[in-house]
């Protein structure tokens, strides 16, 4: 299935949907403005909440932790050397790992687990500067989706550190 995304993740508290092909609100992307870390929400369309990753404060790499029903599932964080392209691990509570390997910074990428592909994400189907989609793969959409918001805010959190010290 295809989902629509917003481009720039987390700005301090901005919370956008999640739409499917057809243009319904399918998950909303709830970041919150009073949390100490980066921390956001994956609601459905009810409010149900799905998922909640917060950025980990003291890591020798950025990383955010994805909590399922307040159970650690995943730890989500860059790759410590990639010098072909940028990359990301997830490694799950279950010992299962996926790797986020492509154009991260263009949205153009491929998110992998031991079975395949599990999503893969493309600014290319769209005209509309900050969107982008994500086809996911995985019978847990809800997981996936979480994976991609995280990833994306580990970039967006790498690019703003980089303009405040250039």
């Amino acid at each position: 299935m295809r989902y629509v995304m917003r481009q720039r993740v987390l700005s301090l508290g901005q919370d956008y949907w999640v739409t499917d092909e057809a243009g319904n609100r399918v998950f909303l992307v709830d970041g919150k403005v009073l949390a100490f870390r980066r921390t956001f929400e994956l609601k459905g369309a009810r409010g149900e909440v799905y998922a909640v990753a917060r950025k980990k404060v003291f890591a020798l790499r950025d990383t955010m932790v994805v909590r399922v029903g307040g159970a650690h599932v995943a730890s989500v964080r860059k790759k410590l050397f990639s010098p072909v392209r940028h990359s990301f691990t997830i490694a799950f509570a279950s010992g299962e790992q996926w790797i986020a390997q492509g154009d991260l910074i263009e949205k153009n990428y491929v998110l992998e687990g031991p079975q395949g592909v599990v999503a893969q994400t493309s600014h290319k189907w769209f005209r509309i500067r900050d969107t982008y989609g994500v086809e996911v793969y995985h019978p847990d959409v809800p997981l996936a989706l979480t994976i991609v918001v995280c990833i994306d805010e580990l970039v967006a959190s790498e690019r703003a550190r980089r303009e405040r010290g250039a």
